[in-house]
């Protein structure tokens, strides 16, 4: 009979904890199973979603018997354009392989899940810096030569499993795989401990994949909402849930001017707001922190049984201004002042471990989240206010002017993000580029006021350290400063 000219080449791209190793171990087994020789190599990732673990296989599919004799020889890594079946867990990871041109139109099944776990780099961006995922769905259907993409995250906490079962049963109801479904249900079989859950999630995969349902697609959320009244909805839980009705009210009583204005500025002041008005206080951590909802989360992430205990310890490192925060505006400002007068705003930080999974921990912690009814009277509550309504109004009157104007001011909220020494820089860009080109302007043309503060919101975004923005306005920025506003 005629051999085969080439093994199946398959590569395999999981995140840490996906069972990315277990479904090399699996695919090795069912093809012992079938008779066919195969071989797998791995290639640790990088930890903090920097790069996934690559596990690369060869399978050759013919007996041994039909080879009478004869060994294939295999190759210890993949090679662009010679994948047969590109595996990701995740939409980014499937966006590295056809970057890397491991998915080619003429031979490739891609088959990837279409959720998203965020990399550093995305991350890492002082505005949103989330890739397009919809252009990696699109893609993915033109450079394959068969695309698998749904959802798998979700059927596989549907069927309480990992994910890599459903992977594996996408890939053998592709067609692709050489290998019966009979030998990769036995292969999970034969790992022990949660094969019924991992036959569950393998079945859903293998129906999907081979046709028996429609394929569910996760349509990639959009980047800013497009309607308004979703906004206001979202953004009226949000503050109500930080610091109750009376403080949600203040958040529409704001957005009044703006209800009848254009569509797409409405929509971006009033997402900026809400997250504005929300910023994160050690009260907010505090609340955060020992909810009810966090600790279930953490024990399902973790995979613990009922039952079964579940010990956390957050790492804390409270300072000056997290104690500036809390206090009176008058006290708060005078301690801010001599700690910036004296170079001491991350002098005194303490490092703390606290166990809130215990009574202790958890009452400690808990005590700075009762301090909710005291937030509208602290320091940092006010500061926060006075700058809100400065920049609100600068939105508005530009509004009067030019919807385009105005857009830009609002998004000059994005340069307020985090806390310590990243929302200080932030604070000191925003204020920086609002007084140069917001409050005094160099020109009275709306486009080219436009044209400037994006440019330098850009700068700022681009470097958080101020010399971009420095660079753009034509003068340095120090972010150590305190300014305040009256």
């Amino acid at each position: 009979m005629n051999l085969p000219d080439r093994p199946i080449t398959i590569l395999i791209a999981a995140l840490g904890g996906e069972g990315g190793g277990v479904m090399a171990d699996w695919l090795i087994d069912a093809s012992a199973q079938c008779g066919f020789p195969a071989q797998s190599t791995s290639i640790p990732g990088v930890a903090q979603r920097t790069g996934a673990t690559t596990y690369y296989l060869e399978v050759f599919p013919a007996t041994v018997s039909q080879l009478n004799g004869r060994q294939p020889v295999f190759s210890l890594t993949a090679s662009p354009g010679n994948v047969d079946i590109m595996v990701a867990s995740e939409l980014i990871e499937a966006g590295r392989a056809m970057q890397n041109g491991f998915v080619n139109p003429e031979r490739t099944t891609l088959i990837a899940s279409t959720h998203r776990i965020y990399a550093t780099i995305e991350k890492m961006q002082m505005a949103d810096g989330r890739f397009d995922s919809s252009r990696v769905v699109d893609a993915g259907r033109q450079l394959a030569k068969q695309a698998i993409l749904f959802d798998m995250r979700k059927l596989a906490e549907d069927s309480g499993t990992v994910i890599n079962a459903v992977l594996f049963g996408a890939m053998a109801g592709s067609g692709a795989l050489p290998l019966t479904r009979e030998a990769c249900e036995q292969a999970i079989r034969g790992g022990g401990r949660g094969a019924e859950a991992s036959l569950r999630g393998f079945t859903s995969g293998f129906d999907i994949a081979a046709g028996a349902h429609p394929t569910p697609q996760s349509p990639a959320p959009p980047k800013h909402a497009s309607e308004i009244g979703e906004i206001m909805r979202l953004g009226i839980e949000r503050l109500t849930d930080y610091q109750g009705a009376a403080y949600a009210d203040l958040f529409l009583e704001r957005m009044k001017f703006f209800q009848d204005k254009d569509k797409k500025l409405s929509s971006e002041t009033a997402r900026h707001l809400a997250l504005w008005m929300a910023y994160e206080d050690i009260i907010r951590v505090a609340d955060l922190k020992t909810r009810a909802s966090r600790f279930e989360r953490v024990r399902k992430e973790v995979g613990a049984k009922e039952g079964e205990p579940v010990v956390v310890i957050d790492f804390l490192k409270p300072g000056i201004e997290e104690l500036a925060s809390l206090l009176p505006h008058f006290l708060g400002k005078r301690l801010i002042s001599w700690a910036q007068a004296r170079g001491k705003l991350d002098a005194y930080n303490i490092g703390m471990h606290i166990k809130t999974s215990g009574v202790f921990g958890y009452l400690m912690v808990r005590s700075l989240a009762w301090l909710k009814p005291w937030r509208p009277h602290s320091f940092r509550y006010q500061e926060e206010q006075e700058m809100i309504e400065h920049w609100l109004a600068r939105v508005a009157e530009a509004a009067q002017r030019s919807p385009a104007l105005a857009l830009e001011v609002a998004q000059c909220a994005t340069l307020l993000k985090g806390y310590g020494e990243t929302h200080r820089r932030g604070k000191a860009n925003f204020l920086a580029l609002m007084d140069a080109l917001v409050d005094n302007p160099a020109t009275a043309d709306t486009v080219e006021q436009a044209g400037a503060i994006r440019k330098a919101r850009e700068a700022a975004l681009a470097d958080p350290e101020g010399k971009a923005l420095g660079g753009a306005l034509g003068k340095p920025v120090t972010w150590l400063k305190q300014v305040g506003r009256t």
